[in-house]
């Protein structure tokens, strides 16, 4: 979904109509929602995205964030990398603490055998992504880093729209249907699957996200 140039602003009720516009309006929303931001505790990327989100090439524009769930006062924490090629989840993590173990491991997933010089990797400020050891990772891969706008959540369209879908199609109002926090796990992993291998887009042509790419490689 093409969201570049909206020029929508942070305010969360912003947000949330131009959810509520691409059709991922959340059937319930937690009253504060998860925030890494830290403050200025390293190095802030400058903006190379600017909301122009979609890619003409698999690998070309990353992007990642880290969302809550809170099933009954349990926590986990989910940490993707999102494709903007094909909206596709590269890797993931899923943590009942956010730390840089969990980055790291999302990273060494998504690394794996990949050339990534060039490609453009965007998050927000969180402090795990102002992290001296995060920062160098990318640039030992030759990965250019890009940061949103202190306080601009839509500056990462992409991934909160991802978020958006996730939580609405398998977790708002539908907490009663997992009795612990484990089996909540298994199900964000089994929706990832989905996702990737089953779930499909008008946008790409009537195909999930793996699909679309492995077709688009044969041509």
């Amino acid at each position: 979904m093409e969201l570049k140039n909206q020029g929508y602003d942070v305010n969360h009720k912003k947000v949330y109509r131009l959810m509520v516009k691409l059709g991922l309006k959340p059937l319930k929303r937690n009253k504060r929602k998860y925030s890494s931001y830290k403050g200025n505790v390293g190095k802030v990327a400058e903006n190379l995205i600017n909301r122009n989100f979609d890619a003409e090439n698999p690998n070309e524009k990353w992007y990642t964030d880290v969302t809550e769930f809170n099933l009954r006062g349990e926590k986990v924490y989910l940490s993707p990398i999102l494709d903007g090629y094909n909206g596709e989840i590269v890797s993931h993590n899923i943590s009942k603490s956010p730390n840089l173990e969990q980055i790291n491991d999302m990273l060494n997933k998504a690394f794996k055998g990949k050339n990534l010089e060039g490609l453009i990797f965007h998050s927000d400020q969180g402090w795990q992504y102002q992290h001296e050891s995060y920062q160098q990772r990318l640039k030992n891969k030759g990965i250019k880093q890009s940061m949103s706008r202190k306080g601009n959540s839509m500056d990462n369209g992409m991934m909160e729209n991802f978020f958006g879908l996730l939580k609405t199609e398998m977790f708002y109002d539908q907490e009663d249907k997992y009795k612990t926090i484990d089996e909540l796990i298994l199900a964000i992993d089994d929706y990832i699957y989905y996702y990737n291998y089953d779930r499909i887009k008008e946008k790409l042509k009537g195909l999930s996200p793996v699909n679309y790419r492995l077709q688009s490689l044969k041509t």
